[in-house]
């Protein structure tokens, strides 16, 4: 890059490279002086266009219009709403107590029932967040109080939340199906076996780990038969919401968006009328709440789906990408520049921030090469879901620690070995492509 600038130049050819530059200081100094992502986005984009080129600023607003004017976009906030109301509820703890009736009482019991509950929850809330928050205030005086060092308590909680990507419904999927113009029925699908190899793989380790430090680490009671069926009784019900989702669209019964309604609906009558754990005092303030997120969500989109359409229109993401020459490249290599660069990304800027920007720039590059673009949709979110997990600005991060009351740097010492993990995720991805693409070719061919 800074070879192809020198020369540009001594060739007196500055236009891109300029554009690039005053693009990235632009950002980087409104970063620096704390503006939320929205402002250097829309800021940088307003510049260009009024500095650099002839487009009327007017588009910038109707790019942001655009940008939140899909359909698919609806489902977002049902999701949320229906995320949120589970985790003030009973959900969490019931699927927990399934979980840990039956595997708690093994080798490396806990941990696996923290990996497996982040998984059941993700199935049932898509988001990373809220699994640290339900799952993670359930588990972590549970793993402290057996003998596990706290920093693998945290460590597990926060990467296992990664599922919560990949197992629909994921939010993430839902906007990269719009805009990869990619069906998110199929998304959904393909996300389920890479998800539920990673809680595998996390629960391999745990086990393993839980007998180097056998010592030190207290085996639960195993539970009875009785227990074990009052578990099941238990969790019915929030095993009824994956059913609810996934069965409903892979039946053609309802679309995305209609089963994330018909989510919401089941999330008040289970939690309301079945649990009375909620009264409609709660469910207005998760109605707010879910509000103001999804009004942040959106704003992003629109505002990333503008800066996006500013920089192809400048042709910025072809320069970028000439010296990788990925034109007739093979799959593998495609694959991997797409993974590092959504990786490098997501460790320094917000995941969704990262999707609305670097999408645009890959799909017409994925599509003129004939790479599966659901196989791509999973492997980004599977990106997106490392990022929000890795130092030094994963989002889930900063929840663990506002929700722990732990200091960064003991929240995020025992990573590396969950970090290991998710990137021979991302390898097994690249290189056996069918472990996402099996299961939706069975069910879409």
């Amino acid at each position: 890059m800074i070879g192809d600038f020198l020369s540009a130049i001594i060739a007196g050819e500055l236009d891109i490279y300029v554009i690039t530059f005053t693009l990235a200081v632009t950002m980087v100094l409104l970063l620096f002086f704390s503006f939320p992502m929205i402002v250097p986005l829309a800021i940088a984009s307003l510049i260009g266009m009024i500095h650099f080129s002839s487009v009327d600023p007017k588009i910038l607003i109707q790019q942001m219009v655009t940008g939140i004017s899909p359909n698919a976009l609806i489902a977002v906030p049902m999701f949320i709403l229906a995320a949120d109301i589970m985790s003030r509820g009973h959900t969490a703890k019931n699927l927990l107590g399934f979980i840990q009736a039956f595997v708690g009482h093994i080798r490396g019991g806990l941990p696996i029932t923290t990996a497996l509950s982040c998984t059941l929850f993700g199935s049932v809330s898509g988001s990373t967040q809220a699994t640290v928050v339900s799952v993670g205030q359930i588990m972590r005086p549970k793993l402290l109080k057996a003998g596990y060092k706290d920093s693998f308590a945290m460590a597990l909680i926060i990467n296992a939340s990664d599922m919560a990507y990949l197992i629909p419904p994921s939010i993430a999927l839902i906007l990269y199906g719009t805009l990869a113009n990619a069906s998110v029925g199929e998304l959904f699908i393909a996300g389920i076996g890479p998800g539920l190899l990673l809680a595998f793989l996390f629960s391999v380790y745990s086990y393993f780990y839980s007998v180097k430090y056998s010592d030190d680490i207290t085996l639960i009671q195993k539970t009875s038969i009785a227990e074990k069926f009052a578990s099941v009784k238990n969790a019915l019900l929030p095993l009824g919401f994956p059913i609810l989702i996934i069965g409903g669209i892979y039946s053609g019964i309802v679309t995305p968006t209609e089963a994330a309604s018909f989510a919401v609906l089941y999330a008040i009558v289970v939690e309301c009328f079945v649990y009375r754990i909620l009264n409609w005092r709660d469910i207005l303030d998760t109605a707010l709440s879910t509000g103001l997120i999804t009004a942040v969500v959106f704003v992003l989109v629109g505002v990333g789906q503008a800066f996006s359409w500013y920089i192809s229109f400048e042709q910025i993401p072809q320069e970028l990408l000439a010296p990788l020459d990925l034109d007739g490249a093979s799959h593998e290599y495609i694959l991997f520049v797409i993974a590092i660069a959504f990786f490098v990304g997501c460790m320094f800027v917000d995941s969704i921030v990262v999707l609305l920007i670097l999408t645009p720039i890959f799909t017409p590059i994925v599509a003129a090469e004939g790479i599966d673009p659901i196989l791509v949709g999973v492997l980004i979110t599977l990106q997106m879901a490392i990022g929000s997990a890795t130092p030094p600005f994963g989002c889930d991060i900063f929840t663990a620690i506002a929700v722990f009351e732990r200091p960064y740097l003991e929240v995020i010492r025992g990573t590396l070995p969950f970090l290991l993990i998710l990137l021979l995720m991302s390898a097994l991805l690249i290189f056996f492509p069918h472990l996402a693409l099996l299961p939706r070719d069975l069910l879409f061919n």
